[in-house]
């Protein structure tokens, strides 16, 4: 009883702080708390930094479980839970400009694989498995460019758990013939010879998917279809607008209004999609979405013995 007293006042704090609606406690306790106390159960068994990598596409609520895991396993049982996304990796908007130039236009766009600093991804997390200090960068989107070092997180002690977050992570490389037809009006205009999708497709190749054996545990925040996600998007950024309204205009140059959202988000329409028919074979935990993104059902993943 006590522990149930616990944490309902620590999901309404969670849902305060957050501005959450009410009706998460109930995804939190169905869903989200069994998965945080299997994942603090696999930890202690393994003795070892413990590596969870979360896949799901823009506005799926990848940061609130991510959020909610390390404030339930840390406030509950005193882990050091660490959490990354793979959006605070982004390159800024120059480096990224070197790399349109000198290979395709579109790198200027970050999102993609390729947009990322992912020698960074690699030696942060590096040191957090062998237990040494650390920085974790920070990505402001508002300016598209990373916050100043001195904004970045500092992990100075041994890290228990650590949530690994991303819209492409874990998403394998396609087959050449997957790469041939164009999925969108963006590609089949301004990517009409395909070098921008196999340059893409190349960096995650080699730079994302040698990184995904690190990860003890998968789970998949499961869209229903790409056709929800530009609505997703679409209010991140009006929360993005809300937030950041009072700053000067020259820091609000990565904010867009709703027709740059829709060209936008054709730029991740690929590997979403390929995300979506793939991951949920191989994701060990698949919590699947409605158009609201009440979760609908639960899956695991099948082991044959």
């Amino acid at each position: 009883m006590q522990k149930q007293r616990f944490q309902q006042s620590m999901i309404n704090t969670f849902i305060n702080k957050n501005k959450l609606p009410i009706d998460f406690s109930l995804i939190a306790e169905d869903y989200f708390i069994p998965l945080a106390e299997e994942i603090k159960l696999h930890q202690l068994s393994a003795k070892t930094t413990y590596f969870v990598g979360i896949n799901g596409s823009q506005g799926s609520g990848k940061s609130t479980l991510s959020a909610f895991i390390k404030d339930y396993l840390t406030e509950t049982y005193g882990m050091n839970v660490v959490v990354m996304s793979l959006d605070d990796f982004y390159l800024s908007r120059i480096e990224r400009q070197i790399i349109a130039t000198d290979v395709h236009p579109l790198f200027t766009t970050r999102g993609v694989p390729g947009t990322h600093n992912m020698h960074l991804a690699k030696s942060v997390m590096h040191n957090l498995k062998h237990q040494q200090p650390t920085t974790i960068p920070r990505f402001n989107k508002a300016t598209d460019n990373p916050h100043p070092a001195s904004y970045w997180t500092k992990v100075s002690s041994a890290v228990d758990i650590v949530i690994f977050e991303g819209w492409c992570w874990g998403v394998e490389p396609q087959t050449p013939e997957q790469l041939t037809q164009p999925v969108n009006g963006l590609e089949a205009i301004e990517d009409d010879n395909a070098a921008w999708r196999n340059h893409v497709n190349l960096q995650l190749s080699l730079h994302y998917k040698p990184l995904y054996s690190w990860m003890n545990k998968w789970v998949m925040l499961k869209a229903p279809c790409f056709e929800d996600i530009y609505a997703w998007r679409l209010e991140q950024e009006q929360k993005l607008i809300a937030a950041t309204a009072n700053n000067d205009k020259n820091n609000n140059q990565g904010i867009m209004d709703e027709q740059q959202v829709q060209r936008f988000i054709e730029h991740y329409q690929r590997l979403t999609e390929h995300a979506l028919d793939t991951l949920p074979n191989t994701s060990d935990h698949v919590f699947e979405l409605n158009h609201e993104r009440a979760i609908t059902a639960h899956k695991l993943k099948e082991v044959h013995g």
